[in-house]
């Protein structure tokens, strides 16, 4: 008799669980539910990811050029001179090696792989490149010589290409989905 209490005591315990899960009610039907669908740009062309390919290049170029044109004006507000032509000496190197990954990356952008406003945007993008590739040979001479002068010219290229890569990416970027509402009076 005892084993018998104990196998139905036990068989009870088992039971609990399910018993709990079973009196959970279920959500009213009425109940005001928020639209979670996002919408979701269309996937990049292979000719457009060669593009965004490029321009991860092109911009591992202009982050050395930063790091030059900036070790020359921390090298300026030191008012040293030998701190400020070895600056002048990175900054011509680093036009150099900033010329390769450049050229590299410019070579796989294409603008004609997007449409309508963003094509233009790409463009632009691309001719402000060039318009840095421009400019390297001559920084990597005469940075050397006058490096306030070379990173002031390169620094003005900069704040243009950046303009520039501001504008296609807000271009390219996928549109924000609306904000959704709390108030369950304004929920169609």
């Amino acid at each position: 008799m005892r084993s018998v209490m104990r196998g139905m005591w036990l068989l009870a315990l088992a039971m609990a669980p399910l018993q709990a899960q079973d009196s959970i009610p279920p959500a009213p039907v009425d109940t005001p539910r928020h639209d979670t669908a996002v919408l979701r740009p269309p996937e990049p062309s292979a000719d457009q990811l060669k593009y965004l390919g490029g321009l991860k290049s092109v911009s591992r170029g202009v982050a050395q050029l930063r790091s030059g044109v900036d070790g020359v004006a921390r090298a300026e507000g030191t008012k040293d001179t030998a701190r400020l032509r070895r600056a002048g000496e990175m900054l011509g190197g680093l036009c150099g090696t900033a010329g390769s990954f450049m050229r590299q990356g410019r070579a796989t952008m294409k603008p004609n792989v997007y449409e309508d406003s963003a094509r233009v945007k790409a463009r632009n993008l691309v001719l402000q490149i060039d318009s840095l590739l421009k400019t390297l040979p001559v920084c990597d001479t005469t940075a050397r010589k006058a490096p306030s002068r070379t990173a002031g010219t390169v620094s003005g290229r900069l704040k243009t290409y950046d303009t520039a890569l501001q504008e296609f990416r807000t271009s390219v970027a996928p549109p924000s989905p609306a904000p959704l509402t709390t108030d369950p009076a304004t929920q169609p």
